[in-house]
């Protein structure tokens, strides 16, 4: 039964996903009858039927709408959780998390910087927001590199409190920007608390070359990132380049993040609880975290954006949606973790 199960575990997963995606796509605050739903679908993706038998606004929601938001949530989260991975392979402790380097303070600032300035430029299809946000994002990853290398080397630690401080330094710029600028405030409230309200294909194709190309780069550190977890001096004496590995991963996470964050705003314990929770069923092997924290971390987000937006007429953020089972859930674990359960 069990090398059934490993033999078809990848065509189930796809599966699983693909059928995900369907249900989540069909739901919504709006009521569309489910032949209709498939017409729009069929015709879109297969030219299967005829367009003129479709109502236009249904083409308009579900192909405009749900279905690249379902999609780049999917890539949101399985994103997310592949870069908490790799951060808590790094840092050697499983409450790490994508954010932990001041990345989501960095474009939160410049999120802030675009809402306050009406920042109306564009770049490959990111808004100026999302333009100045990523900046920001990226900015701050290399400045904490920078404050922490010693020499060649970046000690773990340093860089950890390195991150920590300019975080801070960077959330108490932004609370400073939104006081001296009240009118702006509930929308960069908004931004911050995590939504995919508003976006489409263009972000959709925006995001998926750095979540692809960036899983592909963090999947071939696995075998690296398993052997740091014995020490980066024992890591050393085996022949890894921890430095450089270090590069790699920090570079490639931040990165990946950062595309994230540009276009969700910053949606918190997708990154810290899937990983952790993918670990007590797949072991610490990141070989196999990885790939099944992609697709639960995704499979999460997608449910949650579902609920945000199905449940009341006024769509809330997502972010809080992710807290509010990500946060008891996670406590739950600890819990049981410490009771030896």
């Amino acid at each position: 039964m069990k090398k059934c199960v490993k033999k078809y575990a990848v065509p189930l997963v796809i599966v699983g996903c693909i059928a995900l995606i369907y249900i989540c796509t069909l739901i919504g605050i709006t009521t569309i009858p489910f032949g209709e739903a498939n017409r729009v679908l069929f015709q879109e993706i297969f030219h299967i039927g005829s367009p003129e038998n479709i109502n236009p606004g249904y083409t308009a929601i579900i192909w405009n709408v749900r279905l690249p938001r379902v999609l780049l949530g999917f890539l949101a989260g399985g994103a997310l959780a592949v870069c908490g991975a790799g951060f808590q392979g790094i840092f050697k402790n499983p409450m790490a998390d994508p954010y932990i380097l001041g990345v989501s303070s960095g474009a939160a600032l410049g999120a802030s910087i675009g809402i306050v300035l009406r920042f109306g430029s564009s770049f490959m299809g990111m808004g100026g927001t999302a333009v100045l946000a990523f900046a920001g994002a990226f900015a701050t990853i290399l400045l904490v590199y920078r404050i922490s290398r010693v020499g060649r080397r970046v000690p773990v630690a340093t860089l950890l409190l390195s991150g920590i401080a300019v975080g801070q330094s960077l959330s108490a710029l932004m609370s400073l920007l939104m006081i001296f600028n009240v009118s702006s405030m509930d929308q960069i409230m908004f931004w911050t608390m995590g939504s995919f309200n508003g976006t489409g294909w263009d972000q959709v194709l925006l995001v998926l070359p750095f979540v692809i190309i960036g899983c592909i780069l963090m999947f071939t550190a696995a075998r690296e990132l398993d052997i740091m977890l014995l020490g980066e001096d024992t890591a050393t004496q085996l022949g890894v380049d921890t430095e450089r590995l270090k590069k790699k991963v920090l570079f490639t996470a931040s990165l990946i993040t950062a595309a994230v964050v540009s276009v969700s705003g910053i949606i918190g314990f997708v990154g810290l609880v899937v990983p952790h929770v993918v670990r007590l069923f797949t072991g610490p092997k990141h070989r196999r975290l990885m790939p099944v924290a992609l697709v639960c971390g995704g499979a999460f987000l997608v449910l949650c954006d579902t609920i945000a937006r199905s449940v009341a007429s006024q769509e809330i953020p997502v972010g809080i949606i992710t807290a509010a089972f990500g946060g008891p859930f996670f406590i739950y674990l600890l819990k049981k973790q410490r009771r030896g359960l």
